[in-house]
């Protein structure tokens, strides 16, 4: 994880704080609060592929959404925010730019792999590997003991139209020749293990019963869903983010 804006060294140590966890994809913006759970799953009206398209109208939904949380302007707030593995630092960027215009006192940033790792990962599984199906973006990870060892992104999702056949075989086949990538450039055996152990698949795209069917076909491996897929990776971020609030009480409090 990154992390970057105002430490909280700076803030004032009698103010409260409150905690966010976002995930911004390229069609729904999810948000999380501790006590409150996946608060916010709404359009994310002007965004791109994953990229920043319109600064201002993401902005202003974002002071939408997080406006919901109590204690805006009574409160210092520590977002997680998740992006995708491959985000490059320019996408990076953009995002902690529009995050940074709430106003937050930390902002922290952690994939959306591990973030889905977290939340949805069997304890003691091993080498994991995580299938991000999207609505416009479709990402691979090798997760092993909590790190991103390996990964591969491709801009379709199951909100394109397939180039050629139907969506299931499309994204499916796009998911498995990522698999296959990252197969043969794996001197360790991880990927055949995480296959052993079954794909872990999240986003939206994993409610799509044919696309998923059609990725375990293909791979010849089980499929497991996550719980709840398209709110997996913000919910597996809000538990990293209340791990992080806890030590930021216990410092405060020694």
């Amino acid at each position: 994880m990154g992390s970057y804006g105002a430490g909280a060294a700076h803030r004032d140590a009698q103010r409260p704080v409150r905690g966010i966890a976002l995930d911004i994809g390229s069609s729904r913006t999810r948000a999380w609060a501790p006590g409150a759970g996946v608060f916010a799953n709404v359009p994310s009206a002007a965004f791109g592929r994953g990229r920043d398209a319109d600064h201002s109208s993401r902005l202003s939904l974002l002071k939408r959404v997080t406006a919901a949380v109590p204690g805006a302007g009574e409160h210092d707030t520590v977002v997680m925010l998740t992006h995708p593995v491959l985000a490059d630092p320019a996408e990076r960027e953009a995002a902690r730019r529009v995050v940074a215009g709430l106003g937050p006192v930390r902002v922290i940033a952690v994939d959306s792999a591990r973030a889905t790792a977290a939340y949805a990962a069997p304890d003691g599984v091993g080498p994991l590997l995580v299938v991000d199906l999207g609505a416009r973006l479709t990402e691979v990870t090798l997760v092993v003991d909590g790190q991103v060892q390996d990964a591969r992104l491709a801009e379709i999702g199951v909100d394109d139209p397939p180039t050629h056949g139907d969506v299931p075989e499309t994204v499916a086949g796009t998911a498995a020749d990522m698999v296959s990538d990252l197969w043969r450039g794996d001197r360790t055996g991880a990927v055949r293990g995480a296959l052993r152990h079954g794909v872990l698949v999240t986003g939206g795209g994993a409610l799509r019963l044919d696309v998923t069917a059609r990725l375990a076909h293909v791979l010849r491996a089980r499929v497991r869903l996550a719980n709840d897929p398209s709110t997996s990776v913000v919910r597996g971020a809000g538990l990293m983010l209340a791990s992080a609030l806890r030590g930021t009480e216990d410092r405060h409090s020694a």
